[in-house]
């Protein structure tokens, strides 16, 4: 990302986690032919991995217009077709099959990525979503409180780069978790 936000806390996936999580949710049926939605899409990678893995369609979602640009570039230097939208990922409605995201972690705004995982729980039937490993008991329980169950989860060291004025490392790793939850009922 070219101007990364602090507020929206705006860390680019790196790619060899972005390629598992995608890996992840393919091979268990959950991108082709499927309708992806990137919650909060950032540089659209996962919108683009999705499309690129022949989602039925694939839509990234944004508030950043910076990010959207990048993200629209992206895809067409990829061939991917992707359709982005500007708008609060946190209060998107459009329905999804398929869910699959990296929200804020919460770290400059505690609870930043409760109302991404809520919204992806409200529009799609299946969540993939990158988030900090010690809220792993605060995931579960909203994830049952929501009707979802955890189909499958993993963890990864996210390496975080010096790109804001507080950062006191040249990079950072830090402990997270891939969660997949799925609706109650579903398959």
């Amino acid at each position: 990302m070219t101007n990364p936000s602090v507020q929206l806390e705006q860390y680019s996936t790196p790619a060899n986690i972005g390629a598992d999580v995608l890996f992840e949710a393919f091979s268990r049926g959950d991108v082709e032919g499927r309708n992806v939605l990137d919650l909060g899409c950032g540089n659209g990678m996962f919108a683009i991995g999705a499309a690129l893995l022949k989602s039925r369609t694939s839509v990234g979602v944004d508030l950043d217009l910076s990010a959207l640009r990048q993200a629209r570039k992206n895809a067409d230097d990829l061939g991917a077709d992707v359709e982005f939208i500007r708008a609060d990922a946190g209060r998107f409605s459009a329905k999804a099959d398929t869910v699959v995201m990296n929200p804020p972690f919460g770290a400059q705004n505690r609870g930043a990525d409760r109302p991404l995982l809520l919204t992806a729980m409200s529009v799609a039937e299946v969540v993939y979503s990158i988030h900090m490993a010690e809220t792993e008991d605060f995931l579960l329980r909203t994830a049952k409180d929501s009707g979802f169950s955890v189909d499958f989860q993993k963890r990864y060291k996210f390496e975080i780069p010096h790109m804001f004025a507080f950062h006191t490392k040249t990079k950072k790793n830090v402990e997270v978790m891939l969660l997949c939850i799925r609706k109650l009922g579903d398959r």
